[in-house]
């Protein structure tokens, strides 16, 4: 490090209002050798004969001017605003980091720390040197040295106990909320839920922490990579820390974890420098490495959780800067790895392939640079669509229309953006008419074990050209865009405020909304069925409904067929033998919905009460079934069950209600037992355990299996409960509220 030939400047003084600096600073920016980083722009330059004096430095030597980068991301925790607050508390402990020479608006100056940066020695993977490493550790132990009363003020939301593992993690979590995901939440909102990152991934991860040793707080510097180690050219000291910007005070083994992440040592030498810290620690503080076994995972699973953050964000923003094909092909590659490895710790339940996430990525690139700007002819041609003959578009939603969907749908902020097991969803607002419109696509890995019969845009045109009672969205648009593939757009029918989520009767319905769901089934039998399916509504249903779960059971995964056998549900052959045994009577055949689960039925406020939207699994059978399947995937009283059978048989001819009070219980039965397989698979998979219906239907699979087993009258048997933990543990599904109703397919 350079030597300053003249006394350091008194704090006080350490402002730099002159113009004399920003010149000084622009001579930097302009003829200065360049070092980048994430959070500033560093050159290094040699003092001039006029900043000499202000500086404290002799003519010709070094110092490094700190630029903040205007269009960094905040992507970061700061505890401390003023880099030159901590350089003055760390002098004494560790006397060769830089100094703060002179600070301005945007820039700091500060000396130059001559050597070189550990990355050019030793790239990121290689092993580092044993003696640099044990070094290193050392430097970490030292900083326990710095005095608590030396360091600035700490913010009120710090824990009083200066001991508290668990207090000093949760208020690390809940100020990467703060600092790092709400500031970009209106940028990339939207991106990060299409993704399967909920708004409340990092908060929930707080209220998990568990308890820890107690290890006295100290100095971290957070950020100690290869490029913020310098190796001294002389070897006293042999290396140094800079870039002191993310120091804070807490537990030391979130020093430790950070670097062990941010240094990305060999698998094989990871070990070897926490036995290295731990000794260096133990002779300087020897309470900091209480727990260290126990405890050290839980920080290195924070810095997985908090990092898919600013590298979603940076991957996004690449593609902004420079969009080609590798561009986006690199950047689709570092997102899955941060969800991979941000999975665990934030709970997501399902990682996204390859395909969706470059589609997200793709989708909000082009929602940023809707007019193809700077020759990005990919892009450009992402704005053109082919339309689907099937649907003839409506005169009220034109071409133009569905080209201005498709350029805002990336950039629907989260509250917009709605994933299910098996579409996402995006609201956006269109311009040409304030309107709000759902552009809906199909996600690439979605997996349904049941499959629907009808084409829904069919079914939302026959009922739109039906005059009946019944409240669904419109099918505007069906086509295929570029690279997304297939895609339809419906109108919107959520509150007219759209900063307010839709609201659904997740807790079941109201009795004014159990009247109106049983109108508007009532109201579905006056639908023409014939021109959806010509050959619907011969006699057979409940026989085909059970011919379809026995194949559904044989074709489930081989992983998944075991568990089930192991806890006690049948095969498909033994199951088609029970379920022979139950018959029902015919009734007159309309169109059903097919999956009236909760999330599937809108509140309104006016006669209709609820919208029923997602017809994707719209058939042609018994309308018994289309309100027994409701009453099973939905917390459903008693006295609104009867209700609503009471209103459904007084409001339909005898034909479509005949026998079914020995009925019923015949279709409860087959949703009950589809439910305990499709649900295990389910838990086998991690299909689709990111929709709400899905985690809540696994959070309570004991009782499903339960249910199911009694059901087909078989006992449960005693080895399931192990076989079951292992299963929910392995998946991460138990997140979701107990209840009785069962996953849609």
């Amino acid at each position: 490090m350079g030597a300053p030939s003249l006394p350091r400047p008194a704090p006080g003084k350490r402002l730099a209002p002159d113009p004399g600096y920003r010149a000084f600073v622009d001579l930097a920016v302009r003829e200065g050798r360049s070092i980048s980083g994430h959070h500033n722009q560093n050159h290094v330059v040699p003092v001039t004969p006029a900043m000499a004096e202000p500086l404290g430095r002799a003519v010709g030597t070094p110092v490094t001017v700190r630029v903040r980068r205007a269009e960094a991301l905040p992507v970061v925790i700061r505890t401390w605003q003023n880099e030159e607050e901590i350089l003055d508390a760390i002098e004494g402990a560790l006397p060769h980091v830089p100094r703060c020479l002179a600070k301005g608006d945007g820039f700091a100056i500060h000396s130059y720390v001559e050597g070189v940066p550990l990355s050019g020695l030793c790239a990121n993977g290689k092993p580092v040197d044993t003696l640099l490493m044990k070094t290193l550790a050392g430097l970490l132990a030292r900083m326990a040295r710095v005095r608590r009363d030396t360091l600035p003020p700490l913010p009120s939301v710090w824990p009083r106990d200066e001991t508290d593992g668990q207090g000093f993690l949760r208020t690390l979590a809940h100020l990467a909320d703060q600092q790092i995901r709400r500031p970009n939440w209106s940028t990339f909102g939207g991106l990060f839920v299409a993704l399967g990152v909920p708004e409340d991934a990092l908060t929930g991860l707080a209220g998990r922490i568990p308890a820890m040793a107690r290890r006295p707080y100290s100095l971290l510097h957070t950020d100690l990579h290869r490029d913020n180690l310098i190796v001294s050219y002389g070897g006293d000291p042999p290396l140094i820390c800079v870039d002191w910007e993310l120091a804070t005070y807490g537990d030391p083994l979130h020093d430790l974890a950070t670097h062990l992440v941010r240094m990305r040592y060999p698998g094989h030498q990871r070990p070897e420098v926490v036995d290295a810290w731990a000794d260096a620690m133990r002779e300087v503080r020897p309470a900091a490495v209480n727990g260290l076994d126990k405890d050290l995972r839980h920080y290195l699973a924070f810095e997985r959780a908090q990092s898919v953050y600013p590298d979603v964000m940076r991957a996004a923003r690449s593609l902004e800067e420079s969009f080609t094909r590798k561009g986006l092909d690199e950047a689709t590659a570092r997102v899955r790895r941060a969800l991979e490895a941000a999975a665990r710790p934030l709970r997501l339940a399902n990682v996204p392939g390859q395909r969706e996430i470059e589609s997200a990525l793709f989708r909000w690139l082009v929602s940023r640079d809707r007019h193809g700007r700077g020759g990005r002819g990919v892009i450009t041609t992402a704005l053109n669509w082919a339309g689907d003959r099937r649907l003839d578009p409506p005169d009220d939603f034109p071409g133009s229309a569905v080209r201005e969907a498709l350029t805002v749908e990336g950039a629907a902020p989260a509250g917009r953006v709605f994933k299910g097991t098996v579409h996402l969803n995006t609201v956006v607002r269109m311009s040409s008419s304030t309107r709000l419109v759902v552009v809906r696509r199909r996600l690439p890995e979605a997996c349904r074990r049941e499959h629907g019969f009808l084409s829904e845009h069919a079914v939302l045109r026959a009922i739109e050209d039906t005059p009946v009672a019944v409240a669904a969205p419109r099918a505007l648009a069906l086509g295929v865009s570029h690279p997304d593939g297939p895609f339809a757009i419906h109108t919107y029918e959520g509150p007219g405020d759209v900063d307010r989520p839709p609201e659904h009767p997740v807790n079941g319905l109201l009795p004014h909304e159990a009247d109106g769901l049983v109108d508007q089934l009532r109201a579905l039998t006056l639908v023409d069925f014939r021109r959806l399916d010509p050959l619907a509504g011969e006699r057979g249903f409940h026989r085909r409904l059970k011919d379809q779960l026995v194949t559904l059971v044989a074709e489930l995964p081989g992983s998944s067929q075991l568990l089930a056998r192991q806890l006690g549900l049948p095969d498909a052959d033994r199951l088609r033998q029970i379920l022979s045994r139950h018959e029902v009577s015919h009734r007159k055949p309309s169109l059903l919905h097919g999956d009236l689960n909760p999330w599937n039925l809108v509140r309104r406020g006016d006669a209709f009460a609820l919208t029923l939207i997602d017809w994707e699994m719209a058939l042609v059978g018994d309308p018994l079934h289309d309100l027994v399947r409701h009453m099973h995937l939905t917390p459903t009283r008693p006295e609104i069950r009867e209700r609503m059978f009471r209103r459904w048989e007084r409001g339909l001819p005898s034909e479509y209600t005949r026998d079914w009070r020995k009925d019923w219980q015949v279709y409860r039965l087959l949703e009950i037992v589809r439910s305990a397989y499709v649900d295990l698979d389910r838990i086998v998979t991690g299909a689709s355990l990111d929709a709400s219906n899905v985690r809540r239907a696994v959070g309570s699979y004991a009782v499903t299996l339960a249910v199911a087993t009694g059901s087909l009258g078989l006992p449960v048997r005693t080895t399931a409960t192990p076989y079951l933990a292992r299963a929910l543990v392995q998946s991460g599904a138990v997140r979701g509220g107990a209840s009785r109703s069962g996953s849609r397919g």
